[in-house]
């Protein structure tokens, strides 16, 4: 198939040691978000709220979409969601763009739903969630009703994805606990009676609360439909479900879908042709390697052992490991969180947004994690953690094998309770950088100042969710799927960060479509942005 390719030049600096900058004030970005009140009486006050990195109006940069909670007493009267629009000089701009949602804010998913080439936004809440159309004049359109998406739940993370191969994006939505505000709404004064360490007074749940149930919405041109009895997900879908990730996790040319779900078995819907049948538990990712249950949070996949497959990164509870699934073939897995070296440094904090990407450009991915607890009570007690927490990186020593950074520049020094991760080059400079959401707090944004080895950016347009990119240089060969959704209540930009070391060219890349189209490239110069025209859906 023939294939257009623009290429982009960017200027490498080199940095010998991991180095991360925070940006936030430079960038115009400290507005802070609000879950109400400071002693979280309730659980809806805890989940925090996600973000967007995506290019809203085509000219070529990543824009930021920051979605915002509210407290009891401004109920459907929040400080609204916030549109920034990237300057193109590191900084950005708050811009008024009818995406100023005012209701409780959760999470939000990115994707072209009308097949019209623009990139629009779902939105979740607790109430009703809202699907922005983008009109492509720099504003967007609530199509909420008309496409049938609304819900009225305790939504969490979200991810636009094609599950049944028909060439247009389907919307999964998950869902966390049943929780009824009326009472507290009523009674400003009332107050949940659990306990935690050392008798602490905390909110009560999610356990012994009734679970969220979770939502796969088909799309049928622009409208949707309900299939989450028809498509098998409602069998699966009564846990407390936070994250989010779809994926080709067994290679056989369709999308699975992995979902965290805290305090409950884990759900992982291999797709048969179109119905998902939930094989969590034979696939090795329900619970943890030694048959537990855990807190997970946030979710990602990536390649971080090179074996051309996708493993996956759950992020637990204080006092829980998070836990790396390494993907054994055939969309089974094993958990290899102590062998790889996440166990020790992970149990200590209490873990939520996570990103697999490669910081320093040596070929392999690194790994992200965003960490704070959900009681502000602990800071009064003696055992149990602190309440804002510092976020940690880990450095894939090239095997799969990882060892904590213990500096990384005074970006990593910042101690808040974070929520949401998200990844993407806002500055243009051809690295990853990093935002994080606060909880009743301004957000972080890292600036990667790191550069040690060469690198390509693939984009492939159109952006579709599953497409596969096979890069050969300097003797190795990487493997990267397209898919922004993914971490905690947040969307991700969706070109690919390939790190090359050394290697002066790119000897081969090769894109395979979901459509089964493949472009194969040859003889690519390095530190560019080369962008693929080819197939799709």
């Amino acid at each position: 198939m023939p294939a257009l390719v623009f290429v982009l030049l960017f200027v490498a600096s080199v940095q010998a040691d991991p180095f991360f900058v925070d940006a936030t004030r430079e960038a115009g970005l400290e507005q802070p978000t609000v879950n109400g009140g400071p002693d979280k009486r309730f659980i809806l006050e805890s989940t925090g709220s996600g973000a967007a990195f995506f290019d809203y109006d085509g000219d070529g940069d990543l824009d930021l979409y920051v979605v915002d909670g509210s407290t009891y007493a401004n109920y459907g009267a929040g400080p609204g969601n916030v549109l920034y629009r990237n300057d193109g000089d590191g900084t950005f701009t708050t811009v008024i763009a009818g995406v100023e949602d005012r209701g409780w804010g959760m999470g939000v998913a990115v994707g072209d739903y009308d097949g019209d080439g623009q990139r629009d936004l779902y939105v979740t809440n607790y109430g009703a969630n809202v699907l922005y159309c983008n009109r492509g004049d720099g504003t967007f359109a609530s199509v909420t009703a008309q496409a049938g998406v609304a819900g009225d739940d305790f939504s969490a993370s979200a991810a636009f994805f094609d599950y049944d191969g028909d060439g247009d994006l389907d919307l999964y939505v998950a869902n966390y606990v049943v929780f009824d505000i009326e009472p507290v709404l009523q009674d400003p004064d009332l107050d949940d009676p659990c306990v935690y360490l050392g008798g602490l007074r905390v909110f009560c749940g999610p356990q012994g609360m009734e679970g969220g149930r979770d939502w796969l919405y088909r799309n049928d041109g622009g409208t949707f439909a309900d299939v989450t009895v028809a498509s098998g997900v409602a069998t699966a879908n009564f846990h407390y479900g936070l994250g989010v990730v779809p994926a080709d996790f067994d290679l056989d040319g369709d999308l699975d879908l992995f979902v965290a779900n805290d305090e409950t078995p884990n759900v992982l819907f291999r797709n048969e042709g179109g119905r998902l049948a939930d094989i969590g538990l034979e696939a090795g990712v329900a619970y943890n390697g030694d048959g537990e249950l855990e807190a997970s949070m946030g979710v990602d996949a990536g390649d971080c052992d090179g074996d051309g497959d996708l493993d996956l990164y759950v992020t637990n509870f204080y006092g829980e490991t998070n836990t790396l699934y390494l993907n054994s073939g055939g969309g089974t897995f094993i958990d290899a969180t102590s062998e790889r070296g996440l166990a020790a440094p992970t149990v200590g904090y209490l873990g939520w947004g996570t990103r697999f990407f490669d910081f320093d450009f040596d070929g392999d991915l690194d790994l992200f994690v965003a960490n704070g607890h959900v009681y502000p009570q602990v800071d009064d007690a003696s055992a149990g953690g602190t309440y804002a927490q510092r976020n940690q990186l880990f450095a894939n020593e090239g095997s799969g094998a990882f060892v904590a950074v213990e500096g990384g520049g005074p970006g990593l020094q910042v101690q808040k309770s974070s929520r949401a991760t998200i990844s993407g080059d806002y500055d243009q400079d051809g690295d990853v950088d990093l935002f994080t959401t606060n909880i009743d707090d301004s957000p972080t944004l890292l600036r990667n100042e790191t550069r040690i080895g060469r690198y390509l950016v693939v984009q492939t347009d159109p952006e579709v969710v599953g497409t596969w990119v096979w890069l050969m240089a300097g003797g190795r060969t990487q493997v990267r799927s397209v898919g922004g959704a993914a971490s905690y209540l947040g969307h991700s930009d969706v070109r690919l960060h390939f790190g090359l070391g050394r290697a002066e060219r790119v000897e081969r890349l090769e894109v395979r479509w979901p459509d089964g189209a493949v472009t194969r490239l040859e003889d690519l110069p390095v530190d560019e942005v080369v962008v693929v025209k080819g197939g799709g859906n």
